[in-house]
């Protein structure tokens, strides 16, 4: 297949996994850094007036941005290889996928951007290659490294919350560990959309920043494999006695993984209702929302309890973007069906999250996700 360029970065959260994707399709590709003329005038203009990373370009000249966007695009062209077929495994994969971009953020960025001591040299190198070489890029990436902490405290990452968020994720390390020293990927020999989903937080921040590297490293040495095997266009299951390139059988969803959900779900569920609660009653508040309105990332701030402590974040339209994706999947499911998902679902603490929508749909138009 034709050569794709993918804007992107290592440093990247959204770029893992659209990178991961890209490696285990075996599609041939070049990574370059959003910051040529090339992409300032003609990928950029396509890209719906959003600068934002990752985005491709084919070689027909195609633009898609959002590795979401990406990775259906792929799907729809390849016989959706990476999606499961059987009602749990395909559920649980796409509800893998909302928890990787929306549910891992707050560790995601308290680690990157807490942690000066261990972070600050490696951060800084790798945001001066943003800047143009005709530019300051010391002062170009102090500037955008000072946004983008900031941006870190949006999701919560405040003091008063370190310990809290420190203390879920450090207890979340030992459960994807057992996971991934049982299974290669989460549903078996070969990775799903769930896979990419958790490799964007697990790669471009937890697993490889300095501080949160030698967390997983010395805590977690199973997920840092599976970190590594999701970088390689190999399977990379030698320790492994199936060598297989299958999901489980059965539509069997391994009781590690229900360990790690309702772990996950402690923060994730109350956040989403809350999230749920914010953007609802801000679209009570706009009269004159028109159509194919973009519909931006944060639109408020929500507040909701987590092992009896308040935490404030940023309440995300896009993560009700991808949750209804999960939701649609589940209605179109058989009734017989959607009877086994539930149970799961019931015994993984994620019942709630199922149910709970937005007033107004969002899609994608010109490269947006927009209110429709």
């Amino acid at each position: 297949m034709s050569e794709i360029t993918l804007y992107g970065s290592p440093l990247s959260l959204y770029t893992g996994k659209a990178r991961s994707y890209l490696i285990k399709s075996r599609l041939t590709y070049r990574e370059v850094l959003p910051n040529s003329p090339h992409f300032e005038q003609t990928v950029l203009p396509k890209m719906g007036g959003r600068r934002s990373i990752p985005a491709i370009e084919t070689a027909t000249g195609e633009i898609i941005r959002d590795g979401g966007a990406i990775i259906d695009y792929y799907e729809s062209l390849n016989g959706n290889l990476f999606s499961p077929g059987t009602a749990k495994q395909s559920i649980i994969c796409k509800l893998f996928d909302v928890i990787g971009m929306e549910g891992l953020l707050r560790p995601a960025m308290h680690y990157r951007w807490n942690f000066d001591d261990f972070n600050r040299g490696f951060i800084q190198f790798h945001f001066e290659t943003f800047a143009p070489s005709n530019l300051n890029k010391q002062e170009m990436a102090s500037k955008r490294m000072n946004q983008m902490r900031e941006a870190g405290r949006s999701f919560g990452a405040i003091p008063e919350t370190f310990e809290l968020v420190e203390k879920l994720y450090c207890d979340l390390l030992p459960k994807l560990n057992s996971h991934f020293a049982a299974h290669p990927y989460l549903l078996g020999n070969k990775p799903c959309i769930g896979d990419f989903g958790m490799i964007a937080p697990l790669y471009g921040h937890l697993g490889r920043d300095p501080k949160p590297l030698s967390l997983m490293q010395d805590r977690a040495i199973c997920l840092f494999r599976w970190v590594e095997r999701m970088n390689r266009a190999e399977a990379d299951i030698g320790e492994f006695p199936d060598q297989r390139d299958s999901y489980l059988e059965e539509d069997k969803v391994p009781d590690t993984l229900v360990e790690i959900l309702r772990h996950v779900a402690k923060d994730f569920v109350p956040e989403t209702k809350a999230a749920c609660r914010a953007i609802n009653e801000w679209l009570q508040e706009q009269e004159n929302l028109t159509p194919n309105t973009p519909a931006e990332r944060g639109v408020g701030m929500c507040t909701f309890i987590v092992e009896g402590q308040s935490i404030t974040a940023l309440a995300q339209p896009y993560r009700f973007f991808l949750l209804k994706r999960v939701q649609d999947h589940y209605l179109a499911l058989p009734s017989a069906e959607q009877a086994g998902v539930d149970g799961l679902l019931d015994a993984c603490g994620m019942t709630e999250v199922m149910q709970l929508t937005l007033d107004r749909e969002i899609g994608r138009l010109h490269n947006r996700e927009v209110w429709l």
